[in-house]
């Protein structure tokens, strides 16, 4: 059964790869007059000058025209590892301004390099990079290899780059006069996309949009919308022509995207961090335009106010990066410029409050207002921040959740009743207080009734900024040494939640 899968897999991508304007089926038997022919560089059978031993920029193709470019293949570095410090830049026709500058691995739809295996009907990946886009060219053609870190020329950045390649190339007698020039551009940006949108192309030309690879992340938390629309602006009009609803349907998905990967050849999705990481290509509905394409991602007009209210904060960034394919009549307009390496790298998933840091109470504090007890609810890294002798968390019945946008990220959750129960003193007095939030309007908004011990305590709903309860606790009500608070849902499609937990005694 598996042997059959294969099969069917290959059989469709050859049927993908002759249906598309590269490739005709028919054309098999024709015998081509043009020359074949594959400048070879950067392995040590090749002169100096064309290997990282020379120079950390090697020229791995320099062709005359009129010509077309069928195939370019990279081998892995010695070490299987690539990040973004390696950059393929081709140039056309003496022009001064590349036409293609991307981090190598993000041109072959593997963002970052952080994945063993790609496989998609125009590039793939498994310790080798392979694309198959038709790039044709009248005059000139340079394809160069450049590393953009700390490591001088030599065994070393060798050792780290990769360490073969090809250029399949076919002559030409002529190119036809609607042919293109190949594009691919390649950015990142965190911003709050709530105050404004994500640019992922603004091309001056005449010219088609044929695919993207796309990453989206909330750094250093599990959560991220998918509610944005992908918006496609031609030749200067104010209303988007193509506006698709929902990142993930824009990728071929639905309801969030998938638990698992998904690689299909045309569109596909990978996880990327603990975001998301997806293709597309547009062979049969390719994205044409005169005189300008603008390509942006942010959420629709009339999508719910929430999605800019959470998303509009500086201390809520997204960070996106994405790499466009295009072709189009030169000149073109400059791309923009690679940010250092540096900033070039994904941002850390170790801190939840990227880019800022966290700041808790200290001890100090906490003694100075009698706090006897702190639990920040669903914290990954510890909940109960602060506990005196005869207090402590003794049952939880419910979930841990840090994807919400800071300053309070965190929380417990249950589909039905959210339990805690703390051991208190024996006839301690005091105020227990509790924080709830509901900064997603998950389901609509959030509807849920506190109780302490049994106790009916308030019933909650339009939370959004979040809310303090603060409940006295009596000699009576702690005599056997046990607090139980439950928080229970009132709606189908939702859920309850609760954020911090204090009790603070007399």
């Amino acid at each position: 059964m598996g042997q059959r899968s294969g099969i069917v897999i290959v059989i469709l991508l050859l049927s993908l790869a002759f249906a598309s304007p590269a490739f005709d089926i028919a054309d098999l038997s024709h015998l081509d007059s043009g020359r074949v022919y594959a400048p070879n560089a950067l392995w040590m059978e090749n002169p100096i000058e064309l290997t990282f031993g020379h120079s950390r920029e090697v020229t791995v193709a320099d062709l005359k025209g009129p010509a077309e470019i069928t195939m370019i293949h990279f081998a892995m570095p010695a070490t299987l590892a690539l990040g973004r410090e390696a950059i393929l830049r081709i140039f056309w026709d003496d022009e001064e301004s590349p036409s293609v500058e991307c981090p190598l691995v993000d041109f072959f739809c593997d963002p970052a390099g952080q994945y063993d295996q790609v496989n998609t009907c125009l590039v793939n990946k498994r310790r080798g990079f392979n694309c198959y886009f038709p790039m044709p060219f009248r005059k000139h053609a340079v394809v160069q290899l450049v590393y953009d870190g700390d490591l001088p020329p030599g065994p070393d950045l060798i050792s780290k780059m990769p360490c073969y390649s090809y250029v399949m190339v076919r002559t030409k007698t002529e190119i036809p006069e609607d042919s293109g020039y190949f594009h691919a551009s390649w950015r990142q940006e965190a911003l709050p996309l709530g105050l404004r949108e994500y640019l992922a192309l603004d091309a001056v030309g005449k010219g088609k949009f044929i695919g993207w690879n796309v990453t989206v992340r909330r750094p250093g938390s599990a959560g991220y919308p998918v509610d944005m629309n992908e918006k496609f602006f031609i030749d200067g009009e104010k209303q988007a022509s193509v506006e698709l609803q929902g990142i993930e349907d824009s990728f071929g998905f639905s309801w969030g995207f998938p638990p698992s990967d998904n690689v299909f050849p045309l569109t596909g999705y990978m996880k990327f961090f603990k975001g998301a990481a997806a293709y597309r290509f547009f062979l049969n509905d390719s994205i044409s335009f005169s005189r300008s394409l603008r390509v942006t991602i942010g959420f629709g007009e009339n999508e719910h106010p929430m999605f800019r209210e959470v998303f509009g904060k500086e201390t809520n960034p997204l960070q996106l990066s994405s790499t466009v394919y295009w072709y189009q009549k030169e000149p073109h307009h400059p791309l923009p410029p690679l940010p250092p390496v540096s900033e070039r790298k994904p941002a850390p998933d170790d801190n939840p409050l990227w880019p800022f840091e966290e700041v808790l109470p200290a001890t100090s504090e906490l003694q100075s207002r009698s706090v006897r007890f702190l639990m920040h609810c669903g914290r990954p890294q510890k909940e109960v921040l602060y506990a005196e002798p005869g207090y402590s968390l003794t049952e939880v019945d419910g979930y841990s959740y840090d994807g919400w946008p800071p300053p309070v990220y965190h929380c417990r959750a249950n589909a039905r009743t959210l339990r805690i129960a703390l051991a208190v003193p024996a006839n301690v007095s005091g105020m227990l207080r509790l924080f709830m939030i509901d900064p997603d309007h998950f389901g609509g908004g959030r509807n849920q009734k506190v109780r302490v011990d049994g106790k009916e305590i308030e019933t909650l709903s339009e939370f959004y900024e979040g809310k303090w309860i603060e409940i006295p606790i009596t000699e009576k009500e702690s005599a056997d040494g046990r607090l139980e608070i439950s928080v229970e849902n009132l709606k189908t499609d939702s859920n309850a939640v609760m954020s911090q937990v204090e009790f603070i005694g007399k």
